[in-house]
């Protein structure tokens, strides 16, 4: 009665893409740092994937990890020179990971907007190697023939982006940490508490807006406390008169979304040490904004 289903190869081609489906999401958008790009090279692999010869194929995960990240490079490539053009900062578009913490990943790294936003500095290739090593786990022998290369130059890319990251970024503090800071600077941004601002703030933070173009956002990086501080205390009274916030979890993270009118605004998360918080992140862009909050009512 069954035996039809195990022997229709495209049945069997679409339970093992379903399969490997949350793991290929989950490296395109690290590579990518935009969900719905991601998407779209998720379904250009399924598509390569129907027309592929499967017979020679033992592992299907692995061949579909491979159409994907090579896909996920391309995209990466092309997206740098749209990304030079953006209007001001450019952030990583955000996702709920409440569901799935990890991606789709053996870890949840290369998965927290800072991260992948530091991320976006380092070359395409050297993304990807970090990528399958570090969240996939991917053994370095594996990396090197997905990105065609030798495994002591996949080693090579690989450590560069992990001093890239360790240069740029302190050790980070606990989640609980993490949610407890990000309140008190919440409480303090609202009420324009420069004061309890000061305390909170890294001596050399950064304060990101990702307006696209389309917000009124800041569109160079404020750095600094002192800046930082008078800057959110200036735009405090016109920003959050009216405003709604709700908290929620991005990117393995608690952030908080920002809504007027019941339209989102922003979706403020940080990232903190324990010099305190070392990043400011709005993400503005309705474009980022939009699939982030259907996906939380989803």
């Amino acid at each position: 009665m069954h035996a039809g289903d195990d022997t229709d190869p495209l049945d069997q081609a679409t339970r093992d893409f379903l399969a490997a489906r949350p793991q290929l999401f989950g490296i395109a958008y690290r590579v990518l740092g935009s969900a719905a790009e991601a998407e779209d090279i998720v379904q250009e692999a399924w598509m390569r994937w129907q027309k592929a010869d499967r017979t020679d194929v033992i592992e299907p995960a692995a061949f579909l990890a491979t159409i994907t990240t090579r896909l996920a490079i391309n995209a990466a490539q092309s997206a740098r020179v749209r990304r030079e053009s953006y209007v001001g900062p450019w952030l990583p578009e955000p996702i709920d990971t409440s569901q799935d913490p990890q991606v789709g990943a053996e870890r949840a790294e290369a998965v927290e907007l800072a991260v992948l936003f530091l991320l976006e500095k380092l070359n395409p290739v050297e993304r990807a190697a970090y990528v399958l090593r570090e969240a996939f786990d991917y053994p370095y022998k594996q990396v090197a023939d997905v990105l065609e290369t030798s495994e002591a130059n996949t080693r090579q890319l690989v450590s560069r982006a992990r001093k890239h990251l360790a240069a740029e970024r302190r050790e980070p503090v606990s989640t609980a940490d993490h949610r407890r800071l990000l309140e008190v600077f919440l409480n303090a941004a609202q009420t324009g508490d420069l004061t309890t601002l000061e305390d909170v703030l890294a001596a050399d933070v950064v304060s990101y807006a990702d307006g696209g173009g389309v917000r009124r956002a800041s569109r160079v990086p404020v750095v600094g406390r002192t800046h930082v501080s008078k800057y959110l205390v200036a735009f405090a009274p016109r920003f959050w008169t009216g405003a709604d916030v709700r908290w929620v979890e991005a990117n393995g993270f608690p952030a908080v979304l920002v809504t007027t009118d019941g339209d989102p605004l922003a979706l403020l998360s940080v990232e903190v040490s324990a010099e305190g918080i070392e990043r400011i992140l709005w993400v503005m862009n309705p474009a980022k904004l939009s699939p982030y909050v259907a996906s939380l009512d989803g």
